[in-house]
């Protein structure tokens, strides 16, 4: 067994994921001793990490279960659409305590977003009743490709100047000056990803944790995939995986897309394409918020163009589906309503092999306009109390003498 396996670190994965939530169960699993366990035990109540569940054994005898305490941190998320944005505190466990949505225009660049989203975050834990100290990270979700490792967003369509840009550097910056600096001397982790990403991830953990491909499409203002693959995002080489608004399709030469270049999927059948239709056709329309608000009324002119969106993008997903074959093809965004649903559906299944599609879900986000907060704690809870992090913070604990 490597150090690794036998860290305190690797019994709370194993605790967490309920293989083994009991200190017999945990010597059985990792081949340690009594008092072994015992030790890397103490180290994790210590931080405040577990905490004792009543359960019954099968000789009922009451049994000092253990389990993970989602209630010893929170985490601080944001969604970032192209005009808004939307905050939340959440328990580790993924419960929104406190949350707000205001106004967050993402062309005004980073610096002045940043610095708006971090003043956001004070009253934000206070109306969570939840001190800035308990903090454990941040999380943010974007509408642009992310390089997960740098957290540094890559040549974004729809956010100009957000290019290379230093994210996680200025927020932590952000939340020191309008929040407060975190205790002792280690910096506040921030991840950034892609919206699409997230989506995914929070719906599959939420609703599908046995499926091992689930696929999520996000059409609002742009088009954008989030592929789970064995529970974990699918991220490519660089972060570009799932940028399905930009293969280019055969028959619309003319339509110009944000990213400069013409015949885009999302220059055809994104909010946005479906927002300029419809102000051409006589319905003023500013953007996908504007055309989910149509399709909300029933407008005719939206139902049937969102249907027709739907039949486009559902030609690209038939290449997509084909390759990934997975069990769960999930729609969300703006535009992702039953008109939208039907055009994918009648040119996916008109188009694909029956096999491919025999065992194919198709739905609607079941989360909505939370989903990618939601993801967003679940990828800062991932990473902070993965085994080899959750060691590094522990020895940190130690040396500083304090919890969480």
């Amino acid at each position: 067994m490597t150090g690794n396996q036998a860290s305190a670190g690797n019994l709370l994965r194993l605790i967490r994921s309920g293989e083994a939530t009991t200190r017999g169960e945990l010597q059985q699993a990792t081949g340690l001793s009594r008092s072994t366990v015992g030790h890397r035990l103490e180290q994790l109540f210590g931080a405040g990490w577990l905490r004792h569940a009543a359960g019954t054994s099968t000789g009922g005898r009451p049994s000092a279960r253990l389990e993970f305490d989602p209630t010893h941190a929170v985490v601080l998320v944001a969604d970032l659409d192209t005009r808004h944005g939307h905050a939340a505190v959440l328990d580790l466990s993924g419960n929104i305590l406190a949350e707000h949505t205001g106004d967050l225009v993402i062309a005004d660049g980073p610096d002045l977003v940043l610095d708006r989203l971090a003043r956001w975050f004070g009253p934000l834990l206070k109306k969570a009743a939840t001190a800035p100290d308990r903090v454990c990270g941040i999380g943010l979700s974007v509408p642009g490709p992310v390089d997960w490792e740098s957290a540094q967003i890559v040549q974004p369509p729809i956010m100009p100047g957000w290019d290379r840009f230093p994210v996680r550097e200025r927020l932590r910056d952000a939340f020191a000056d309008h929040v407060g600096p975190p205790p002792g001397a280690v910096p506040l982790p921030v991840f950034v990803d892609n919206d699409a990403n997230l989506m995914a991830l929070a719906e599959q953990r939420e609703h599908y944790p046995d499926c091992g491909a689930f696929l999520l499409v996000k059409v609002s203002t742009g088009i954008g995939a989030g592929v789970v693959v064995g529970g974990s995002i699918y991220r490519g080489i660089d972060g570009g995986a799932g940028d399905i608004g930009h293969i280019r399709l055969h028959d619309r030469p003319d339509a110009l897309c944000m990213c400069g270049s013409y015949g885009c999927l999302a220059a055809a059948a994104s909010g946005r394409a479906l927002a300029e239709q419809l102000t051409a056709a006589g319905v003023p329309t500013a953007s996908g918020s504007d055309v989910r608000a149509h399709l909300a009324a029933g407008q005719p002119d939206a139902v049937r163009l969102a249907r027709a969106a739907g039949q486009r993008v559902g030609e690209v997903l038939v290449t997509v589906v084909t390759l990934l074959n997975p069990g769960v093809l999930m729609l969300g965004g703006d535009l992702a309503g039953t008109p939208f649903l039907t055009g994918v559906r009648e040119l996916l299944y008109q188009r694909a092999l029956p096999r491919t599609t025999a065992h194919l879900q198709v739905a609607t986000s079941t989360l909505g306009d939370r989903a990618a907060l939601v993801g967003a704690a679940v990828m800062v809870v991932d990473h902070l109390y993965a085994p080899d992090r959750a060691d590094a913070r522990l020895a940190a604990l130690a040396h500083t003498g304090e919890g969480g």
